[in-house]
């Protein structure tokens, strides 16, 4: 059986370039990818490797200098919604509430609903697949959906409510694209467990809530991201420059390199990442 190697950054691979990590991932998946039985595409990001079935076909991993191919164009349209575009031009909207930015509908929505600012009841017919962090009937909400070349998965987590706790009331929505590991946390109150953190697996981009308040405080998210030990780490509903200002100092205490990103839109690949963990903040189209 083929070991994902991607799976296991936390051993020995971690120590390996991302480059060199590419070249013997292509190498061990080259019989996997011929497979007429690879119909089903898996996760490439999560930390358990032995629940993935070994006829997996998986996501090609730019290694060569047609960036092009494998670049990720990400947007800040506002609160906690971005507009991520695949290579292949699938669109999606995370956290939708009727606003996806500029340019054509999406293929794809996630939405969560502890505030009304995260949803709409009323999605565009035309949008493909509206995915919901929730399930209304009751109990997890549960993803795993194939969309061109990007899959797309959830981890619910629980958050406050009237009634004292919705359990499974909000989804991290992971987007794995062209060899990248995109996780939005989404309105996100709790602290991770152990068991959230093997299922997230590994991130290289993570869009975190840094309000403070709303979600949770500034000291547990940084904790959060600690965890998660994330590449890119882009900040989101946020209501002001204190706000902000404030979740930079602790991520620079915490090591992390700050970037203020001068364009509309970021154009990352897995060749690409900056080396050093970043915090990289976007500006938004609307102030919110």
């Amino acid at each position: 059986m083929t070991i994902p190697l991607r799976n296991c950054m936390g051993g020995w691979a971690a120590r390996l370039g991302r480059r060199t990590l590419a070249v013997l991932a292509l190498a061990a998946f080259a019989g996997t990818l011929a497979s007429p039985a690879a119909a089903q595409m898996v996760s490439n990001c999560q930390a358990i490797a032995q629940r993935l079935s070994p006829d997996a076909r998986f996501i090609r991993v730019a290694t060569g200098s047609a960036a092009d191919a494998y670049t990720v164009e990400i947007s800040y349209v506002g609160h906690s919604t971005f507009r991520i575009t695949a290579p292949d031009r699938t669109v999606i909207a995370t956290d939708f509430n009727g606003i996806a930015g500029n340019g054509p509908l999406p293929d794809v929505v996630t939405m969560n609903h502890a505030h009304s600012s995260h949803y709409t009841p009323f999605p565009d017919p035309e949008i493909r697949y509206v995915l919901r962090g929730w399930n209304p009937e009751g109990g997890r909400a549960e993803h795993f959906l194939e969309v061109g070349e990007v899959l797309i998965r959830n981890v619910p987590t629980d958050i406050r409510s009237y009634r004292g706790v919705e359990e499974s009331g909000n989804s991290i929505f992971i987007f794995e694209i062209a060899g990248l590991c995109l996780g939005h946390l989404g309105h996100l109150h709790q602290m991770l467990s152990d068991a959230q953190i093997a299922e997230i697996g590994r991130l290289d981009i993570m869009f975190v809530p840094i309000d403070g308040t709303y979600t949770m405080n500034q000291a547990a998210m940084m904790t959060v991201v600690e965890r998660l030990r994330t590449q890119v780490v882009i900040p989101m509903h946020w209501f002001g420059d204190y706000t902000l200002s404030q979740f930079i100092a602790g991520m620079r205490e915490d090591g992390l390199t700050i970037a203020m990103h001068p364009e509309q839109v970021y154009r990352v690949s897995l060749n690409t990442l900056p080396r050093e963990r970043t915090l990289l903040v976007l500006s938004r189209e609307i102030g919110f």
